[in-house]
């Protein structure tokens, strides 16, 4: 993709690389699409910067054009995160654990890492019988209120932990965990349990339930979950959930799977790797 520097004038002190990106990053999960005044407003870009940078980009097909005028992510970036080393691994070893999760309960599972301070749904098995959820392939979900986020914190680090918790904890439904010292402990119960709920904290009506997955290093590189209407007993799911997160770990570890540790943020578990 070649943006102009001429093109991305105005707005002193930021790369023409920084602006382009900041368009990207204007999408949040549930936005399908955008208006061009609606990118301009939430990056701070001109709106005649906004309008050249998004014509770039969809040239190259990071952005797509929607029917209604708007952009709308394109299907160039899928492409381009598809080739990350660790992501692809992850799916080849990991997603048929997740298709036979689903084959048995018909409703959405999920693969996510910890990205900044963010989980990231890098997979999603779902159907037509699915329950509806927030989350996406590719999007990023909070942390504290997630099921693969509650874990991802459990097994991290402390400095981590703080850094997410410094941000503020945000209350999206009147179940939300905010409380720190109250999260703390729902994290120490993980790590003993090896199992993360989360009961309508995100969404009320819904309950997810999930586990982790360790690479070779015993590092809890991701977290597998899945999502079901609060009608469900979460202890029902639980040794599914256990079960496939550890024979994926356990093939990741025959495989030698190893994260770059410049991109895991979770710790070990203590004592040996647990095969969960």
């Amino acid at each position: 993709m070649a943006l102009s520097v001429a093109g991305a004038g105005g707005h002193r002190g930021r790369s023409v690389v920084s602006k382009a990106v900041s368009l990207l990053d204007a999408f949040a999960i549930d936005d399908a699409e955008l208006s061009l005044n609606e990118l301009a407003r939430r990056t701070g870009l001109p709106l005649s910067t906004a309008y050249r940078l998004a014509s770039e980009l969809v040239s190259w097909g990071g952005l797509e054009r929607a029917e209604g005028g708007g952009y709308r992510v394109g299907l160039r970036l899928l492409e381009v995160g598809a080739r990350a080393p660790r992501s692809a691994t992850l799916h080849e070893i990991v997603v048929p654990f997740m298709q036979d999760l689903f084959v048995a309960t018909r409703e959405n599972v999920h693969l996510a890492v910890a990205v900044g301070l963010e989980a990231l749904y890098i997979e999603r098995v779902t159907g037509l019988q699915s329950i509806t959820v927030k989350s996406r392939r590719w999007g990023r979900m909070p942390l504290h209120a997630t099921g693969v986020g509650k874990v991802l914190l459990a097994y991290a680090e402390n400095d981590f932990v703080d850094q997410v918790i410094a941000q503020g904890l945000t209350r999206f439904t009147p179940y939300t965990i905010v409380a720190p010292g109250h999260l703390r402990r729902n994290l120490a119960e993980i790590r003993h349990s090896g199992v993360g709920i989360a009961h309508e904290e995100m969404t009320v009506g819904r309950l997810s339930v999930a586990a982790p997955v360790f690479d070779a290093d015993g590092r809890a590189v991701a977290a597998m979950s899945i999502v079901v209407p609060t009608t469900v007993d979460p202890q029902r799911l639980a040794p599914a959930i256990r079960t496939a997160a550890l024979c994926a770990s356990r093939r990741l570890r025959e495989g030698g799977f190893r994260a770059d540790p410049h991109q895991v943020t979770d710790n070990r578990p203590p004592g040996p790797p647990h095969e969960r």
